[in-house]
């Protein structure tokens, strides 16, 4: 069992969040806050743990994660001077649920393999919103304001947990060169219709989605690693031409793209290092 007493740091920041809510002497500007007033806050908060993530700095890591945590412990003293439920609370029936979805760690269950203990977890969530009274659709609880990515993988998974999936990467490889035959066949119409070539690539963008989810790839954390990796780039060769006292709109695309080739090798190289 973990010893609580080992945390002193989570007593400190409830402390101190009590302070800055104290209508005496707390804060202006956290006392203005409500719950949906935070959101934003939140949202970048999260964001800029998976950049540093991304970065693999240790040090940027531990202080976005407490960022991150003191929007939840923000949110959970709202709820407390409401008289709703406190950090304490949120904490326990966090661990009360991952106890209850991981019975093969918890309780005796048959389940061991990575497809298995998947199946099992669906099942739990499926049994815990029947219990909700969600038993309209498979689809219920999922937020309207995810990123798209997101949302797409979470349908997707919801289907399969009914088994309405592909049961190996073949067909779903076949599915994404299907879509993207679409999109060409829609770019060579005579008639170019932009609603039409929208619905063509949205298809396209979800067939990959569901790829990356047979694959056991994340799509989200795979986009931003290219566009981390991307970006990369393309600041070295900015680098490379203002050395020469030269802009990029100076050069063609062909000068551009030998650029991005020899970046490329030697971000490779050194990477390998």
């Amino acid at each position: 069992m973990v010893n609580t007493e080992q945390f002193p740091g989570v007593a400190a920041l409830l402390e101190v969040m009590q302070r800055l809510r104290d209508p005496q002497g707390g804060c202006p500007w956290d006392l203005q806050q409500t719950l949906t007033s935070l959101i934003p806050y939140t949202i970048e908060e999260a964001y800029e743990v998976a950049a540093a993530l991304t970065d693999g700095n240790l040090d940027e890591i531990k202080d976005e994660l407490g960022d991150l945590l003191f929007q939840v412990v923000f949110y959970t003293q709202l709820t407390s001077e409401q008289g709703q439920f406190t950090f304490d609370q949120v904490a326990q029936q966090t661990a009360d649920k991952l106890i209850r979805r991981h019975p093969h760690v918890f309780a005796e269950s048959g389940a061991q393999s990575d497809a298995e203990i998947k199946a099992q977890w669906e099942q739990i969530k499926q049994q815990e919103r029947a219990e909700k009274g969600e038993t309209a659709s498979v689809f219920n609880g999922i937020p309207d304001n995810l990123p798209s990515i997101l949302t797409a993988q979470k349908l997707q998974k919801r289907a399969a947990s009914v088994g309405f999936d592909w049961d190996n990467i073949v067909p779903v490889l076949a599915k994404v060169r299907e879509e993207l035959a679409e999109v060409e066949e829609e770019l060579n119409a005579q008639r170019l219709d932009k609603e039409a070539l929208a619905d063509e690539i949205g298809d396209v963008l979800f067939a990959v989605v569901n790829l990356a989810r047979h694959a056991q790839v994340n799509p989200e954390h795979a986009l931003r690693r290219t566009n981390h990796k991307f970006k990369q780039r393309f600041q070295a060769i900015e680098k490379r031409l203002a050395e020469r006292n030269t802009a990029a709109t100076e050069l063609s695309l062909a000068e551009l793209e030998q650029e991005w080739q020899l970046v490329k090798a030697q971000l490779k190289t050194a990477a390998n290092d």
